[in-house]
């Protein structure tokens, strides 16, 4: 197979399925050959990534991405989509382990942003690691944001969403999704929200009548396959 790209999931794999599924309806097809070339790594075992962020006595799940960046340094892909925001907090050292480039879904989704709005206050949420991370942060105050991030009681009810309702019971809970976005929009004032979390992802995907402004990381990192994937194409 030549001309394919390899997606990095399964933390988590419904999430990954999400992306895999908006990756394939967005790509315009008019036969099955127009569809993108990809290898997909579900590596769903992979430690917790947030579990070892907040104490590293937790088992690290960097020797297992560095083995699945091993085994696609073997397929040679023209480029690697990592697709859980948490593990962007071991990106540098992923990067380092290979020549083949890695989008970085947190830079595309503050370089959106940026292209949305040029200044303004976001809420960032995602879990808790990705807040330790900080990730997000930089990357949003590197382009000019104030960014809000959740106090204690609100990242409370980001993690009953992202681990209690969507990771252990497949519950798309919009009713507590739409009271966290109305909280950082109108309670806290804030001009965006960025969805740091692919749990959060897969819940706006099914929130049609989301009246709440949103920035989807996976959704733009989605869109930027595609068109990388397509301009190898050419």
């Amino acid at each position: 197979m030549e001309n394919f790209f390899s997606i990095l999931g399964g933390m988590g794999t419904m999430a990954t399925e999400s992306f895999v599924r908006l990756l394939n309806h967005r790509t315009v097809t008019h036969k099955d050959q127009d569809y993108l070339n990809y290898v997909l790594f579900n590596h769903a075992t992979v430690p917790d990534r947030t579990a070892y962020i907040l104490d590293r006595t937790k088992e690290n799940p960097v020797p297992f991405l560095l083995d699945d960046i091993h085994k696609q340094n073997l397929l040679q892909p023209n480029f690697i989509v990592l697709t859980c925001n948490t593990a962007h907090y071991f990106f540098e050292e992923l990067q380092e382990a290979t020549e083949i480039p890695m989008l970085h879904m947190p830079r595309e989704a503050a370089k959106e942003l940026k292209r949305q709005m040029n200044e303004g206050k976001v809420a960032f949420l995602g879990t808790e690691g990705s807040v330790k991370a900080g990730v997000y942060e930089k990357e949003l105050r590197d382009f000019g944001f104030d960014v809000l991030i959740p106090e204690k009681a609100l990242q409370d009810k980001v993690n009953h969403l992202i681990y209690h309702d969507i990771k252990e019971n497949d519950f798309l809970n919009k009713e507590l999704y739409y009271e966290i976005l109305d909280e950082v929009i109108n309670q806290q004032g804030c001009d965006q929200v960025v969805l740091g979390c692919t749990e959060l992802s897969l819940i706006q995907e099914f929130a049609d009548d989301n009246p709440y402004p949103v920035i989807d990381a996976q959704s733009i990192l989605v869109d930027c396959t595609i068109k990388k994937a397509l301009a190898f194409r050419k």
